[in-house]
């Protein structure tokens, strides 16, 4: 159980943890407003992270239920798109930027992750691939949903609490690479792990 453990942690946080729309928008905030002004607009991620959550738990649930072999499909489309997500976060060419003067709010950030393509993938992926062993399969997805979401609310939350930090990191095109190819290289070690 404890190995389950560790590996859906390390796996939950690369997944959540690599620069995305939600971590770098997270960053940005905090860079820019601060961590207190910045805390609707994280409560609105975490609002809509939890959406994604349940529309991948339920959806999948009933899905492996009806075609057990869909799993191992969803294993392999899941793993795709995290090789895939990885690429895109290795060979991507963001410099941070000034944001605007407005300050996003709850409502920005919840349809921000509502339609995070990478939320959902993410749990594609963890719940195929990651779910605690536990004796009843409702009780390890539960498990498995809310150890995710906690383990994305402190990232979140660091993301946040760094924005100022990282802000002149980003804005330096060297080190921003050297940050996304670690992250990159986490998430293809994480998919790998779970594969073999």
């Amino acid at each position: 159980m404890f190995e389950a453990w560790f590996t859906l942690i390390v796996t939950t946080g690369a997944l959540f943890g690599s620069p995305g729309p939600a971590p770098l928008a997270l960053a940005a905030v905090g860079a820019t407003s601060g961590f207190r002004k910045g805390v609707p607009f994280l409560f609105g991620i975490l609002t809509g992270l939890v959406v994604a959550i349940l529309g991948t738990l339920f959806g999948l649930a009933a899905l492996f239920s009806a075609v057990p072999e869909a799993k191992l499909i969803c294993q392999i489309v899941a793993s795709l798109y995290m090789v895939y997500v990885a690429y895109k976060i290795a060979s991507a060419n963001f410099v941070a930027g000034n944001i605007d003067e407005k300050i996003p709010d709850f409502k920005d950030g919840f349809v921000l992750n509502l339609f995070n393509p990478k939320a959902y993938a993410a749990f594609l992926a963890i719940f195929s691939q990651f779910l605690l062993p536990v004796e009843s399969i409702e009780l390890s997805y539960a498990l498995t949903a809310i150890s995710c979401f906690l383990i994305a609310l402190i990232v979140d939350i660091l993301w946040l609490a760094a924005g100022g930090m990282l802000k002149p990191v980003f804005n330096k095109p060297k080190q921003a690479r050297m940050i996304r190819l670690i992250f990159a290289a986490v998430m293809l070690i994480a998919v790998g792990w779970a594969l073999f």
